[in-house]
C-alpha cells in the first residue's frame, strides 16, 4: 500500500520523513489557526491575566513598589516580588493544566487534517468530550512518575554524599549524570511521549494508553527521539524570539515609569511574552507529537489504509 502516494489532507498517507512531518505540522496550524494557535493563546491569556490583575489591583490599592535599578532588595520590594512571582507561578500551573486540554484538541485537529477535514475550535473541543478527565489523570500520572525518578536519583546522591568521601561523591555524581540523562530520554520517548494521542484517538484508559505508547515506540526510539529533540529546540528558539521583544519592552518600561508602576509593567510584559511564546510552542509541539503517533501507526499497523478509508480514497 505504501507504493501509491495519497494525500487527501495535510500529509501523505504513508510513513513520514522529517520534512513531511514538519511540513504537515505547519500546514495544520496554518489551516486550523483557531483550534491550534487560538486555543493555546486563549488558555495562556486567561492564565496570565491572573498575575497581571493581582499586581495591578495591589499596585493601585496598597502601592506595591519595585525599584528595577536597585542593587539591594528592601522589605517593600521583597513583598512585591513574592506577590508578583507567586501569582505568576500559580498562573503557570493553571496554564499547564489548560494546555493539557489544548494538546488533546490538537490531536483531534491533526487526525482530521490527515484525511482532509478542518476542525473549528468548538468542534475540536467537542471531540475531547468523555476523555478530558482521563487526559488530566494521564498528565498527573506521568508527572508523578517523572518526579519519582528524579526523587530516587536525588536520594541516592544524598546517600552517597553522606556516606562516602568527597572524591567518591564527585566521581559518582559526574558518572551518574549521563546515566540519569539516558534514563530520562528513554522514559520521555517510551513512556511519556505518545500516550496522549493514543488516549484521545483510541478507546483507552490512562494505564492502557501508556502501554499503547510504549508499544508504538518499540523499534523507532532513535528516530522519534531525534525528531522530538529537534522539535523542542525549534520551539525553544522560536519561543525566545517571540518573547524577547516583550521582555525588552518590559525592562525598558519598568525603568521609565518609576518605582510605583515598575512592578506592574514588568509582570504585564512578562505575561505577554509568555502568551506570545505559547502561541507557537504549544500547538507546534502537540502537532508534531500527534503526527509521530500517526506515523508510527502507519509504519507498524498499516494505519494509512484506515486513513484512506476515512478520507474516501478507498472504499470500505
Amino acid at each position: 500500500m505504501h507504493g501509491a502516494v495519497h494525500k487527501p489532507g495535510a500529509m501523505p498517507l504513508r510513513p513520514l520523513s522529517l520534512g513531511q512531518i514538519y511540513d504537515a505540522a505547519f500546514r495544520i496550524i496554518r489551516f486550523n489557526p483557531k483550534a491550534t494557535v487560538g486555543s493555546a493563546v486563549l488558555v495562556a491569556a486567561v492564565a496570565m491575566a491572573l498575575p497581571v490583575l493581582v499586581v495591578g489591583v495591589l499596585t493601585w490599592t496598597v502601592g506595591l513598589t519595585y525599584d528595577p535599578s536597585a542593587t539591594t532588595i528592601d522589605d517593600e520590594d521583597l513583598v512585591g516580588y513574592v506577590v508578583a512571582y507567586g501569582s505568576y507561578a500559580v498562573a503557570a500551573l493553571l496554564q499547564g493544566i489548560g494546555l493539557i486540554l489544548v494538546t488533546g484538541m490538537v490531536v483531534h485537529v491533526t487526525a482530521a487534517a490527515a484525511v482532509g477535514r478542518r476542525l473549528s475550535l468548538g468542534e475540536a473541543w467537542a471531540a475531547t468530550r468523555g476523555r478530558r478527565w482521563r487526559l488530566v489523570g494521564l498528565a498527573v500520572v506521568l508527572g508523578l512518575a517523572t518526579l519519582l525518578i528524579l526523587a530516587i536519583y536525588a536520594a541516592l546522591v544524598v546517600v552517597v554524599v553522606l556516606t562516602t568521601s568527597t572524591l567518591v561523591s564527585v566521581l559518582v555524581i559526574v558518572l551518574s549524570v549521563p546515566v540519569l540523562i539516558a534514563v530520562m530520554a528513554w522514559f520521555w520517548i517510551r513512556v511519556y511521549y505518545l500516550p496522549v494521542p493514543a488516549l484521545m484517538l483510541e478507546d483507552l484508559g490512562v494505564v492502557a494508553s501508556i502501554a499503547r505508547g510504549y508499544r508504538l515506540t518499540r523499534g523507532g526510539f532513535w528516530r522519534i527521539l531525534g525528531i522530538a529533540l529537534l522539535t523542542v529546540l525549534i520551539g525553544g528558539v522560536a519561543g525566545q524570539v517571540l518573547g524577547v521583544p516583550f521582555t525588552i519592552a518590559g525592562t525598558v518600561g519598568s525603568l521609565a515609569v518609576g518605582d510605583d508602576l515598575a512592578l506592574f509593567v514588568t509582570i504585564l510584559f512578562t505575561a505577554l511574552a509568555q502568551v506570545a511564546s505559547t502561541a507557537f510552542v504549544a500547538p507546534f509541539g502537540a502537532t508534531v507529537t500527534s503526527l509521530q503517533y500517526l506515523d508510527q501507526r502507519m509504519r507498524k499497523e498499516a494505519y494509512d489504509v484506515e486513513l484512506m478509508r476515512q478520507a474516501g480514497v478507498l472504499s470500505s
